[in-house]
């Protein structure tokens, strides 16, 4: 019997601050997260953080040498406000967060083990940016050999277009894609 687990990747205060336009995601997200504790659905949280000084990043990645290199001494360090769970899908008790170092779920993180050692073999993904994040993951977690299922509202992206060609056309030769809504709706089944 397949058992899933909820990923909610990237959904940190810095992150959500660059991307509100969409003033129901974070309700429609948080009742995903919602829906799946109730159903006994594992929650994993997903976030990136450095180090303070962030010598896990080199000069020659160019997205996150310019984090590292940001005004403030460096952006999602340990302590950095920007980092944190944003409050509407913050973890509940009984939830999992698992920090990693690069964009996909599984780069510098023990994701892997976390769902190997919970019997976990079909993963729920959901986040923030489509076109970061879920894609990397969506990729790296077919190569793995887990069955996935993207949550199309429960991803977004700067790029509205971005968002549409990743989940209506790259997406679907690797995971099911459907609507939050839906995907409730077959926890109550």
């Amino acid at each position: 019997m397949a058992k899933s687990a909820l990923l909610v990747m990237d959904v940190q205060q810095g992150i959500v601050d660059r991307l509100n336009e969409d003033t129901d995601y974070l309700p429609r997200l948080a009742g995903a997260v919602d829906a799946a504790r109730a159903a006994g659905v594992p929650v994993i949280h997903v976030v990136i953080g450095f180090r303070a000084g962030h010598p896990e990043v080199s000069s020659r990645n160019k997205s996150f040498e310019r984090l590292a290199g940001g005004a403030a001494g460096g952006g999602f360090a340990e302590g950095d406000p920007d980092a944190r769970i944003h409050p509407s899908v913050a973890p509940g008790p009984g939830d999992i967060v698992v920090t990693k170092k690069r964009v996909s779920a599984f780069a510098g993180s023990d994701l892997d083990m976390v769902l190997r050692a919970g019997g976990v073999d079909t993963l729920v993904l959901a986040g923030i940016a489509t076109s970061g994040v879920v894609l990397s993951t969506v990729r790296q977690a077919a190569d793995l050999d887990f069955a996935l299922v993207v949550l199309a509202d429960g991803c977004l992206d700067a790029d509205p277009e971005v968002h549409r060609v990743l989940t209506e056309k790259v997406f679907t030769r690797q995971a099911d894609v459907i609507g939050v809504d839906d995907w409730i709706g077959t926890l109550r089944k």
